[in-house]
């Protein structure tokens, strides 16, 4: 095995919302490339807005010490006349999600990724990665060849974002066999199970159904993404654990997508997380998509701060801040802060939150204390 080293100064991270499949299959991307590669072989295509801009790959979540990540599961569905893309049945979707599936079962075989189904596996990775294990020799990071020796896995918790792959609530029972540990019933628009992003509207008795069957296998509740209807239908129905895996405030960047002031002091109150988001259009007021830039705003990472802020002062605490970047969410560095041009990054945070009077314990926590001990806490043991 080659040998590693920590990078002076790198914090462990935990980030809780990726979308390494999404990526791996649908961008079809090669994520154990170089962050380099990815883009030069995406030159002149034009099918994404983040072609040859992507920010998420293998080597640079080691180069920016980021340990475990939640790993989604993403398929959506939709009608015949659904204005956003989307898979025309659940049949379609669920196959979709199984193809992800399988893609990240072949990361695992070469030693890429690690699947944390428990606390114990994810007590063993920890340990692994905090000793300083996970991080690979900056000469190796540009080195395209995928044939060398496997590095030291990421770890990884399977979550399910949008459920319009369950083709029956049975799938769930089949996805929960394989290792997933958290569900957001909706995505973007109408669902089969909820009310989306931008799609107003109360949680349907199938979406209650799906409720009451997580709440037998305890996963997590992820909230994204739900309407204000099904958001306060879902707190109220689920007595199990509740995050929300990627979002900000909705009094700084003004969209039913973000949370807003009492949505953050319930999911408080719930012990819940709320992993900060990285897409420009949930940092800043005014966003246009594919059509506004980062430049436009001059929006650099200060801005996250800025939201983390907001969350404190109505909390009182910094104990429900996380991270959950989505920074691979089918957007690239044209709508990410300027100072940001990879997901290593993110090891600039602890200087803009220091500056800010946040203390080492804050700091840490925000990184990757709070998630570590809400997985402890809530994955089986």
């Amino acid at each position: 095995m080659p040998a590693y080293h920590h990078p002076a100064g790198n914090r462990p991270i935990i980030d809780l919302h990726l979308d390494l499949g999404l990526n791996a299959l649908e961008a079809n991307r090669e994520l154990r490339w170089p962050h380099e590669r990815i883009r030069r072989r995406e030159l002149g295509q034009t099918d994404r807005p983040d072609r040859a801009r992507s920010t998420v790959c293998f080597p640079e979540m080691r180069r920016g010490n980021l340990g475990v990540c939640v790993a989604t599961l993403l398929a959506r569905t939709g009608g015949f006349n659904h204005r956003i893309p989307a898979w025309s049945s659940p049949a379609h979707a669920w196959a979709q999600t199984q193809g992800m599936l399988q893609w990240y079962r072949e990361m695992e075989a070469v030693g890429e990724l690690r699947q944390l189904r428990n606390r114990r596996e994810l007590d063993a990775h920890w340990q692994l990665w905090s000793a300083g294990s996970g991080f690979v020799d900056p000469a190796a990071v540009s080195r395209p060849d995928l044939n060398a020796p496997p590095r030291p896995p990421i770890g990884y918790v399977l979550s399910l974002e949008g459920a319009d792959s369950l083709v029956t609530l049975s799938h769930l029972d089949r996805n929960y066999a394989e290792g997933l540990r958290a569900v957001g019933p909706a995505h973007y628009g109408p669902g089969v199970y909820a009310h989306g992003t931008d799609d107003p509207g109360l949680l349907p008795a199938v979406g209650r159904d799906l409720l009451r069957e997580m709440d037998r296998l305890q996963l997590i509740l992820d909230v994204t993404h739900l309407s204000d209807g099904c958001f306060w239908d879902a707190l109220e129905l689920y007595r199990g654990p509740v995050w929300a895996s990627h979002h900000n405030c909705r009094q700084l960047a003004n969209w039913n997508r973000q949370l807003a002031d009492d949505q953050i002091r319930a999911l408080a109150e719930r012990g819940a997380l709320i992993g900060l988001a990285f897409d420009a259009i949930m940092l800043v007021p005014g966003w246009h998509h594919l059509k506004s830039r980062p430049q436009d705003f001059n929006l650099t990472m200060e801005r996250i701060v800025e939201h983390a802020d907001h969350i404190c002062q109505l909390t009182g605490t910094a104990k429900h801040l996380a991270l959950g970047t989505d920074l691979d969410g089918a957007f690239g560095i044209e709508q990410t802060p300027l100072d940001l041009d990879s997901i290593a990054d993110l090891q600039k945070l602890p200087a803009l939150f220091a500056a800010k009077g946040y203390s080492e314990a804050d700091i840490d926590g925000i990184l990757h204390g709070h998630a570590l001990g809400f997985l402890r806490r809530h994955l089986p043991a």
